[in-house]
């Protein structure tokens, strides 16, 4: 009988290090990109809590034309956290409890995964944690979904010889993406999407080019527009691309690849047509080479949303590399 019992406490061990073995997931894991799995229970979701997760994760994202929310938001009750929704590459747990607690956790079940713990002892105090986190929150999951996408696009990336030899850089680009258009320090890639397209752009511009900071986005934009006329023309005549005239672009400074960028989005459209889309657009400042490199994605895709696309041609534009001078 001892025995027995013995036996059947052994094998509970087994099949309970079993079940808490972290799990790897592959990169055809059916986690959509910028998809958020909120665990928090129904009570808490449907009223000021749910409200407030809501406004900072899916408020809109900003340069696009339509409204898409940062992030797509799958909310299931804290039960269900021992089972299947621990798989998602990103989650945040919310619960009332007698313990105010917030960290973020890498990989806590799975690999590759960002888990966010928000909890209070009152809903005022979770609400409080939620606005105070909120920014740092979306830039853990952003950076993650960056790096996601990275790690696959070098596994099948483009020859990079051209955009090596122009600008002395390392850019992973998918292998789908094709030269349109080159000169001598400047280049046009492409890729054809169903009824649309995405475009990558790089150029390079003397660094006093951006010299006045007090009209930087305006410079910005001036710049943009006079690659655009030079060399993205449209089917119809005078068909030129600008930047749109009717919304403002919105300018962000940050760093790429340790160096000083703005990060210019807005909306771009076609001069005596009808084309138009969203584009995000990086001015790096290169001070060793004396240069301002530009990195510009923007796509066409009429019949889509755009909040995917424009984090690809982003996450394609964050892994420049820059060389040294041979």
């Amino acid at each position: 009988m001892n025995k027995t019992l013995f036996l059947y406490l052994l094998l509970g061990i087994i099949l309970s290090s079993c079940n808490q073995k972290k799990v790897t997931l592959s990169d055809d894991s059916s986690s959509k990109i910028n998809a958020v799995s909120v665990i928090i229970d129904d009570q808490l979701w449907n009223g000021e809590v749910g409200d407030s997760i809501r406004n900072k994760f899916a408020s809109p994202v900003i340069g696009l034309q339509e409204e898409e929310p940062i992030f797509t938001l799958n909310q299931y009750p804290v039960k269900l956290l021992e089972g299947f929704m621990t798989n998602s590459r990103n989650i945040i747990v919310v619960k009332k409890e007698s313990k105010t607690k917030f960290y973020i956790k890498q990989n806590e079940y799975v690999t590759p995964q960002i888990a966010v713990h928000i909890s209070g002892k009152t809903v005022q105090e979770i609400i409080d944690s939620i606005e105070v986190n909120a920014p740092k929150i979306i830039n853990e999951i952003k950076k993650s979904e960056i790096s996601i996408f990275q790690k696959r696009t070098i596994r099948q990336s483009l020859e990079r010889d051209k955009i090596k030899s122009r600008f002395n850089v390392l850019i992973n680009i998918p292998a789908k993406y094709s030269i349109v258009l080159q000169g001598k320090k400047f280049l046009w890639l492409k890729k054809e999407i169903t009824s649309g397209k995405l475009c990558l752009l790089a150029y390079q511009v003397p660094l006093s080019s951006l010299k006045d900071t007090i009209n930087l986005v305006n410079r910005i934009v001036k710049i943009r527009d006079s690659v655009g006329r030079k060399y993205i023309h449209g089917n119809k005549p005078r068909a030129k691309m600008q930047t749109e005239t009717a919304f403002s672009p919105y300018l962000s400074k940050t760093t790429i690849y340790g160096k000083t960028t703005y990060e210019t989005k807005g909306t771009w459209d076609l001069t005596n047509d009808f084309m138009s889309g969203p584009f995000i657009n990086y001015a790096i400042k290169d001070e060793k080479n004396n240069r301002i490199l530009v990195i510009e994605g923007f796509c066409y895709a009429p019949s889509k949303q755009k909040r995917d696309l424009m984090f690809e041609l982003e996450a394609i534009i964050k892994s420049v590399q820059f060389l040294k001078k041979k």
